[in-house]
């Protein structure tokens, strides 16, 4: 056990002697506990080093040795579900001293990722996907080739894993499913029992058995179905299987996830069996780590450390700047205090999204419906129906995934539903699975729903409070951390929908501020004496403000920090070409590409979005811009 982050790299001799999982593979089954015990270690002083997830992965370490030491990857195939786990699975497969790299520009990724190992069969960042991918290559793949699906049982709690695993059962194809429970959600805790009939259930003489019986029996009617009822209720009395074996699995477990000779022993059995198997362990998120173990929530990931000081200087106390989230969850109390009717509701993003005092003050008003971003949508349609106010806390990238029930049971029946959109924008370090890079773009198509982008906290909650009083769909979305830290204040205002605020007056050019890139857009504009406008609403836009700038300037620069396709800058430019209104413009945004992990402010540097970038990119359009628009004095 472990209670303390090492700050300098442990001595894990056996660990270093394996590069790629064939040279785990030759190794004696008895030396796989010691294998254990320093990749635990090594995992520890990586995310101390570099920051990330650990919590999920510390779980899973003899799981993934397990697997690793029985099936023959890459030429097997592991799916890995959600990617927070697989930190032990990169250590093994010959990227242990790329680990310091882990989230860092042009560094490891923080999940699975295609092109970065053969191993990483599948990439992903959010949940769910595991079962789905998995048989989709076992239907591709020859019989020799094995296929295992690793799934964690909140993933379970998504409807797309349960879809693939009504299909798995169809196709009868061979292939594993591990359900990686760490007593969060599924199962009470491994008893001897319950060991002692997992054990049987996977022992070679009870398949043996049980697929001799199958053949035997399928010859006379019905006995086979007889048979096979008897065999699952008598696993329903001692087993929680019972629902895998009605989707027509054959369950084993729950085993525990940290014994590796019951493991590899279990997964060696069943590695060549016949037809859809789910094996059912029962792990401990932050196995090994003292502190984690008692807060699984808490370490759910970790911060680089930082380097001890040498002396300890007494520093004057820096206000603290609240993040977003926190803005949100804090006027998600007041306006419930206000008012009765609002229902919180969030797809397993309690923590991330500023909501665990809201569902302290308010239990029986709040709702967390596990990884079911489509039910949560159409939850609060449902209430919205009956007069409540739901207000859906949702990150941008996961609320991607309600879009059709955003579609059809929100916009078009123009339901009343506040849709708080966290973590919109770059996102750093997590990078492309997790950034809400869209948001603006496939919303601002729909009917009748409200856009609104804050640029500080104080607007954030104001606006918060003007969609949760709108009749009508709408949304706010900010981004994850910090703000600029402007002075919220406590009353709620609320604002003319549709309206921006002038926040500068300069000449030659006005910049259209979407979003929290307000401060790099002022800052540029003081060295260009361009105008600047908080546009405040993505929709509807403020149309007579435009039109003014238009007239008044000779080159409108829209900024956002969401793709430029179709986003805030576009609607721009078809408000200006419906009235025909002739003016050069330069969108500012996102581009039609992937962007990678890294620091978030060295991303958007990278991108142009920075005071220095924005500055930049409106002097080379000036440069380049018909005589005929040509600024005096600007260049």
């Amino acid at each position: 056990m472990f209670n303390e982050i090492p700050r300098t790299r442990p001595q894990t001799p056996l660990l270093d002697s394996i590069d790629d999982p064939a040279q785990l593979r030759a190794l004696d089954e008895r030396q796989l506990p010691e294998l254990a015990n320093q990749l635990r270690e090594y995992l520890l002083y990586c995310v101390g080093q570099t920051g990330g997830h650990f919590g999920a992965g510390l779980g899973v370490v003899e799981l993934t040795i397990a697997l690793h030491y029985i099936y023959n990857t890459p030429e097997d195939r592991l799916v890995w579900d959600v990617g927070h786990q697989t930190y032990p699975h990169k250590i093994l497969t010959g990227r242990r001293e790329q680990m310091l790299t882990m989230r860092q520009k042009g560094g490891l990724s923080g999940f699975p990722k295609r092109a970065e190992s053969p191993y990483d069969t599948f990439g992903v960042g959010h949940s769910s996907t595991s079962i789905s991918a998995a048989l989709g290559m076992a239907l591709a793949s020859s019989e020799e080739r094995r296929v295992a699906a690793i799934i964690g049982d909140g993933a379970m709690t998504a409807g797309l894993a349960f879809e693939a695993l009504n299909h798995a059962a169809h196709t009868g194809k061979n292939m594993l499913v591990v359900l990686n429970d760490n007593r969060m959600s599924i199962s009470k805790n491994v008893g001897g029992l319950a060991t002692y009939f997992a054990k049987i259930l996977a022992s070679k003489t009870y398949l043996s058995m049980r697929e001799g019986s199958r053949r035997i029996l399928s010859a006379i009617p019905k006995a086979w179905q007889l048979a096979r009822r008897t065999e699952e209720h008598v696993k329903g009395m001692i087993t929680p299987g019972t629902l895998f074996e009605e989707l027509g699995f054959n369950y084993v477990g729950p085993l525990d996830g940290h014994n590796l000779h019951d493991l590899v022993h279990t997964l060696r059995n069943l590695r060549n069996q016949r037809g859809p198997q789910l094996l059912h362990v029962v792990t401990t998120k932050g196995k090994g780590f003292g502190p984690a173990e008692e807060d699984p929530v808490g370490y759910h990931a970790l911060n680089k450390l930082e380097p001890e000081p040498k002396v300890q200087v007494a520093m004057p106390a820096e206000k603290k700047t609240p993040k977003y989230q926190d803005v949100f969850g804090c006027w998600l109390c007041d306006m419930a205090e206000r008012d009765e009717k609002l229902i919180g509701i969030t797809p397993a993003m309690c923590e991330g999204s500023g909501m665990v005092t809201f569902a302290e003050r308010f239990p029986e008003r709040f709702h967390d419906v596990a990884i079911a971003e489509q039910h949560a949508v159409t939850l609060a349609a449902g209430l919205a129906c009956e007069g409540a106010k739901p207000v859906v806390a949702i990150y941008s990238t996961f609320l991607q995934r309600g879009y059709d029930q955003l579609v059809h049971d929100v916009a078009i029946q123009n339901l009343d539903v506040t849709f708080a959109i966290d973590r919109a924008g770059l996102v750093g370090e997590d990078g492309p699975t997790h950034a809400g890079s869209f948001d603006l773009t496939y919303m601002r198509c729909l009917p009748n729903v409200a856009i609104a982008a804050p640029s500080d906290e104080n607007e954030c909650r104001q606006l918060l409070y003007t969609a949760y009083r709108h009749k009508g769909p709408a949304a706010v979305r900010y981004p994850r951390g910090t703000g600029p830290g402007a002075e919220i204040r406590k009353e709620m205002t609320e604002l003319p929908l549709g309206k921006g605020r002038l926040m500068r007056k300069g000449t030659g050019v006005a910049i259209l501020n979407f979003g929290t890139l307000l401060a790099p857009a002022m800052a540029a504009a003081e060295n260009l004496n361009a105008t600047v406008a908080d546009m405040r609403w993505v929709k509807p836009l403020d149309e007579r403000l435009i039109d003014e700038l238009a007239a008044e300037h000779q080159l409108l620069v829209t900024i956002e920090e969401n793709t430029i396709a179709g986003g805030a800058g576009s609607a721009v430019m078809e408000y200006l070409n419906r009235v025909g209104t002739l003016i050069p413009m330069l969108q500012l945004g996102l581009p039609d590409r992937i962007i990678e992990h890294g620091k978030h402010k060295v991303l958007l540097a990278e991108l142009g979005l920075d005071a220095t970038g924005i500055e930049r990119q409106i002097r080379q359009r000036l440069e380049n811009q018909s005589p005929d628009y040509k600024i005096q004095n600007l260049l």
